[in-house]
């Protein structure tokens, strides 16, 4: 299979994991960002409805099939939270973000934690496919590593003694939440359940 896909980000983290996630399938892959795509107001109150916004925007704007995720860190002492709202709890100080989470498990004895993604693939005529995909683990009580991005320092997968950011790329595309969401992804399009056809 051969095909051309916008992966609806402009965080190149994000971009590489997808290239190598899809690098089976033979899909050639670029991003909103360097086509130079406006990022979309993200409005929805849950994981599914942003990865959709975003999907659609870029299935749009550039005409073409367009793979969107709504990730995010969840931790069961903040009730789920930051959730959909990850990136700003963060507002680009994550060691902040990470003391006031351990702050909270610490307080609450409550260290359990998971990751959801929610992956949208939108075609330019409008119709789209959601995959989720979790993984659970817990919170590190101190942030640990320095191959990731984002929360990836502070979680520890169920199973597992190292950080996402510990265990490395390749380890962790292996485990994660977008793994798990890509997965069912590609079994859609290996059994016809999702195409990557443009028209």
């Amino acid at each position: 299979m051969s095909a051309r896909l916008v992966i609806a980000t402009h965080n190149p983290g994000k971009l590489r994991e997808f290239q190598s996630l899809l690098a089976p399938l033979g899909i050639e892959a670029t991003s909103a960002g360097a086509l130079g795509l406006p990022e979309p107001d993200e409005t929805a109150s849950d994981f599914a409805g942003n990865a959709r916004l975003k999907a659609l925007a870029a299935a749009s704007a550039a005409g073409l099939p367009a793979l969107a995720d709504d990730s995010g860190f969840c931790a069961a002492a903040l009730d789920g939270g930051p959730g959909v709202l990850s990136s700003r709890y963060a507002a680009g100080d994550y060691p902040a973000a990470f003391a006031r989470i351990i702050a909270a498990a610490r307080t609450a004895d409550e260290w359990r934690a998971w990751f959801t993604c929610a992956l949208c693939l939108a075609q330019p005529n409008g119709t789209t496919q959601t995959y989720i995909g979790l993984a659970h683990g817990r919170i590190a009580q101190t942030p640990r590593g320095q191959d990731g991005f984002g929360y990836d320092p502070l979680f520890i997968p169920d199973g597992h003694i190292q950080t996402y950011a510990e265990l490395g790329h390749a380890a962790k595309e292996n485990i994660s939440h977008r793994a798990a969401a890509v997965a069912q992804l590609m079994a859609a399009l290996h059994n016809g359940a999702a195409t990557l056809t443009s028209a």
